[in-house]
């Protein structure tokens, strides 16, 4: 399998994913200003909606979007605990997954884009703060969002929350978030996609 990722994007998740189900994985850069492969290759004809993850499978074909992304991976590691395999709490992680992919990530679309004013900054800010406090609530007591077990969507969310004190939002007084995000980040598969990455 091979990874197109894009450095401290939201494939970092994909990344850690990938590490922590001991996965074998090829993993290409991508320019997304260019759309540029690190080896020359137009990433449009990878994926045509120019932007990351895309996981190229055995088969050959390409999968996109962090959620379908991430639950493809988790899948094939079963033996891992990344994804539940069935029952109320595999809905649950997919619960997770849409909000974090709906809520989080394309709330935080304003900061991406030059083109955004100020005024549309702060009512992403706003909502970004609400949508971190009902996390902060549903944490209570958890060491994860589905419990005491690490799966992929709390690799996406941390992939999305990280970005938060670059786009200026103090998610601090919400001690379990905090800590929450603390414990990913000490995780040792996340220590090496950070290296690998460079960040």
């Amino acid at each position: 399998m091979k990874l197109y990722y894009a450095k401290g994007a939201c494939s970092f998740s994909c990344d850690v994913l990938f590490r922590e189900a001991g996965l074998t994985l090829e993993l290409e850069r991508v320019d997304l200003k260019e759309h540029k492969t690190e080896t020359g290759m137009d990433y449009l004809q990878i994926n045509p909606k120019g932007y990351v993850p895309a996981l190229k499978i055995d088969s050959g074909e390409i999968l996109t979007e962090a959620l379908v992304v991430l639950s493809y991976i988790a899948d094939q590691a079963p033996q891992s605990n990344l994804m539940p395999q069935s029952g109320i709490e595999r809905y649950r992680a997919f619960e997770w997954l849409g909000f974090i992919g709906t809520e989080l990530h394309k709330t935080t679309g304003p900061f991406h884009m030059q083109s955004a004013t100020a005024e549309e900054k702060e009512v992403a800010k706003q909502k970004l703060l609400k949508r971190a406090g009902y996390m902060d609530t549903m944490l209570e007591g958890k060491e994860y969002l589905l419990g005491n077990v690490f799966t992929a969507p709390d690799a996406y969310a941390f992939a999305i929350l990280r970005w938060f004190p670059g786009f200026g939002i103090d998610i601090s007084t919400m001690k379990n978030v905090t800590a929450y995000v603390g414990r990913i980040q000490a995780r040792p598969h996340v220590q090496e996609a950070f290296t690998f990455e460079g960040l």
